[in-house]
């Protein structure tokens, strides 16, 4: 049998369509990238700059301490003087009011005095969100109601820092804890192949981060000065709810579980995180949208470990659990898949090599 000749390959003239050159290929895709890019430009700006524009108080919880009478005359006037801004719960007195604070069920509390003549208190909580106690300051001016214009006494349950006295440390440090959650998964997933070696390293670093950062807020910033451990375990379990689920991501979409990842932690969770002001300050459902994404719930976390003892903290807990376990559920399931493939790959008959033509006997 004479041997078979290789196929030619269709020539100029022919009218057959040849293998396209790769610099046609790379030209085709400009105008593509272009437009691509721009979009991209686009989104980033709209999540990050519409939050922003339209922030303001958005039924942020207040308690009202006092006779009834009295205090629904100061209910009144919140209401007058921010509509909608304030969500109002009237306690018996003064104590359960700082109980409220405490819990961080409130963010501030209005105190009536019992005595004729008595101006009320205002109490605030600046490291609980310092937008919020800057407005409560502003409407102590207006909440005596014997004489208008008389500002009220306003007293600080939770002070920042002395080397952060504006409160602002935490919400600088919001953007470099998302970014490195998900930078050090990117690594991981790309510099090791070994599932169990990406697992050990991803919570390595969710440890040694949490310790580390915490470290430096505390004590190189002077940031917080709370129980350290404490803050180092809530930094380091919103680091691990972040990169086991971009690993996860990852582990079942490939490239584009990185993509997803990113548009989730930084497009979304980072602009409604609220760990600048909190969730309440931000247009009415964002905010409340953005504690169920790892960046708003593990901003909740950081700051109720920091200030406040681990008060109110029980939904960012639940949260971050759910993000870690999804995320190690996809872990799993594309490390299986792809162990799959490797057997199936591996048992598979060796191609047969190429036979030189043997010219017929």
């Amino acid at each position: 049998m004479p041997p078979t000749a290789p196929p030619e390959s269709a020539s100029p003239g022919s009218g057959a369509p040849g293998p396209a050159s790769p610099a046609a290929a790379g030209w085709r895709k400009v105008p593509v990238l272009v437009v691509g890019l721009t979009l991209l430009l686009v989104a980033m700006l709209t999540a990050f700059a519409l939050p922003a524009i339209n922030s303001g108080p958005h039924k942020v919880p207040i308690a009202v301490a006092g006779p009834g009478p009295a205090a629904d005359r100061i209910a009144d006037r919140l209401a007058e003087a921010k509509p909608g801004a304030f969500r109002i719960e009237k306690v018996a007195d003064a104590d359960a009011a700082r109980e409220r604070i405490d819990d961080r069920d409130a963010y501030g509390a209005v105190v009536l005095g019992t005595k004729p003549g008595a101006k009320p208190e205002v109490l605030i909580a600046t490291t609980a969100g310092p937008s919020v106690a800057a407005t409560l300051r502003a409407l102590a001016l207006t909440l005596d109601p014997a004489a208008a214009g008389v500002g009220a006494t306003v007293h600080d349950l939770y002070p920042p820092t002395s080397d952060d006295p504006n409160a602002v440390g935490l919400s600088a440090g919001a953007l470099p804890l998302v970014l490195g959650g998900y930078l050090a998964a990117a690594a991981i997933v790309l510099l090791l192949r070994s599932p169990a070696q990406r697992a050990v390293t991803a919570l390595g670093f969710a440890l040694l981060g949490g310790f580390s950062l915490t470290a430096l807020l505390q004590y190189g910033f002077g940031i917080t000065d709370g129980n350290y451990l404490l803050i180092s375990l809530a930094v380091a379990f919103s680091t691990a709810a972040t990169s086991v689920t971009i690993m996860g991501l990852h582990a079942v979409l490939g490239g584009r579980g990185l993509g997803l990842g990113a548009a989730m932690m930084i497009f979304l969770g980072n602009p409604l995180s609220g760990l600048a002001s909190g969730p309440e300050w931000l247009p009415s459902g964002w905010g409340t949208f953005g504690q169920f994404l790892p960046p708003g719930a593990g901003g909740t976390l950081l700051r109720s470990t920091a200030f406040f003892d681990g008060a109110g903290c029980g939904r960012a807990l639940i949260v971050l659990g759910c993000w870690l376990v999804g995320g190690l559920a996809l872990f799993t399931l594309g490390a299986r898949v792809a162990s799959k493939r490797a057997a199936v790959g591996a048992g598979a008959p060796a191609p047969q090599e190429e036979r030189a033509a043997v010219p017929a006997r």
